[in-house]
């Protein structure tokens, strides 16, 4: 079984329990939500772009990452911040690959490729990746739904509208969280009928993908309603633009911000966190969790 229904005689509430496929094992997630680690190999990341100079600096920080209480590090070699410009498959796995073999057998975190492209997936995957984080919901690329299947990796398919070059220029919805779920239980059934198990289907809100602040922030309030869809849930608020809109500072100077909405995130059910302050990021995990009355 994927997810089963659990009294939690805490909380008085009923949860879930899921338990991810990813390529031969299983993701658990049935206790407190997990960090998911933000490994950027890009030089136009809205936050961190640039950072990682070599694939030794990017291993190294991954393995901090877990040291710091990452379960799984996401590489992505394409930014897909507002405005950011596509790269070829080639740039793209030429920012990643060397990245992936460094890390491959040296840590105990579930690897996670960032990318909307099946080739490039395909071939992380070789090198060790788990996980296919798709921002496009494997709408870029139909072929990605194959790699998938075949390969029996975990997906995240996030929700956006248009593309990175577009999202942010008239974002618009009538009805938020009623068109964000069809939206996306558009995109499970998607995944299902190109034969992909449920089971290692992860869903993530798109929170600044296509979205304007009165949406980001309803998103925070209503992220519980998601559990409609029946599949855990991704949220990847750190450092973004709704962050800095708020408090105005600058994306490395929004940890606070980033703290506030991982923590409200947790109490509203979210399973895994995408962030790039790991340390910080796992100690408000661990308080909101416990506060929830998510078990060790």
């Amino acid at each position: 079984m994927s997810v089963a229904r659990v009294h939690d005689f805490q909380t008085g509430n009923d949860v879930n329990r899921f338990l991810v496929r990813a390529r031969g094992g299983y993701l658990d997630l049935s206790g407190q939500p997990l960090i998911m680690g933000i490994l950027n190999a890009t030089p136009d990341s809205f936050s961190d772009g640039g950072s990682c100079c070599s694939p030794c600096e990017a291993a190294k920080l991954g393995l901090r990452m877990e040291a710091d209480g990452a379960s799984i590090i996401d590489i992505g070699g394409q930014s897909t911040r507002p405005g950011s410009q596509p790269v070829d498959e080639e740039e793209e796995l030429r920012r990643i690959l060397p990245i992936f073999r460094e890390l491959s057998g040296k840590t105990k975190a579930l690897l996670s490729v960032d990318t909307s492209k099946a080739a490039v997936a395909r071939e992380a995957i070789k090198a060790g990746a788990a996980i296919v984080n798709d921002t496009s919901a494997m709408a870029d690329d139909p072929q990605m739904a194959d790699v998938v299947r075949e390969t029996g990796c975990a997906v995240v398919l996030v929700h956006r509208r248009g593309t990175p070059e577009t999202m942010q220029l008239q974002p618009n919805y009538n009805s938020l969280l009623d068109e964000l779920t069809q939206e996306l239980s558009g995109r499970v059934e998607f995944a299902m009928e190109r034969g992909i198990n449920m089971e290692q289907i992860l869903v993530d809100p798109g929170i600044g993908f296509g979205k304007r602040l009165e949406d980001n922030l309803d998103l925070h309030r209503n992220l519980d309603r998601l559990t409609v869809l029946g599949r855990p849930v991704v949220f990847g608020p750190s450092r973004k633009s709704f962050i800095g809109t708020l408090t105005n500072r600058p994306p490395e100077d929004r940890t606070f911000g980033t703290a506030a909405s991982v923590a409200i995130a947790v109490m509203k059910g979210a399973n895994v966190l995408r962030v790039h302050d790991v340390k910080e990021m796992r100690e408000v995990v661990r308080v909101a969790a416990a506060i929830r009355g998510a078990r060790e």
